[in-house]
């Protein structure tokens, strides 16, 4: 599976920490970005690289980070079939991947510290979706919306 992760300023550091995570256990990543600390670099720009790719290739993952996660979180959920959740612990991380077949993963550089994030991170990409009518119908209606890019 193809994860595809990226960061603002506020993220930089835990990014590259996350990057070594995954490659040390055998996960194919492309970083989106930031590629250096920009203090005052906008979320958005990562967000958006991210969105675009995990929509693109089909069974691919993402997985964003900035100071509180709610800006990436929203951002990444403005594009039609990404699934973005911010995620606080391991158990919210499954349920993300369990009941809403989550494809982004959004992480707090604030809150969290570099055991957590790979905590959740290991959490997100080991669970599989359940994949029962009543959330396949569920998820579907998330892009009901008319006004998608």
């Amino acid at each position: 599976m193809m994860i595809y992760v990226g960061a603002d300023y506020r993220g930089f550091e835990k990014k590259n920490q996350l990057l070594e995570f995954l490659a040390k256990n055998n996960f194919e990543v492309t970083d989106l970005g930031a590629y250096e600390y920009n203090e005052g670099d906008d979320f958005n720009d990562s967000a958006v690289a991210v969105a675009k790719a995990v929509r693109e290739n089909r069974g691919s993952f993402g997985i964003l980070i900035c100071d509180s996660a709610h800006g990436m979180t929203i951002q990444a959920n403005r594009f039609k079939g990404i699934r973005a959740a911010h995620c606080g612990s391991a158990e919210s991380a499954k349920l993300a991947r369990e009941h809403d077949d989550a494809n982004v993963l959004c992480l707090s550089a604030h809150f969290m510290d570099e055991d957590k994030i790979q905590e959740i991170t290991k959490a997100f990409l080991e669970t599989n979706f359940e994949n029962l009518e009543r959330r396949v119908r569920r998820i579907n209606r998330l892009d009901e919306r008319e006004d998608y890019d």
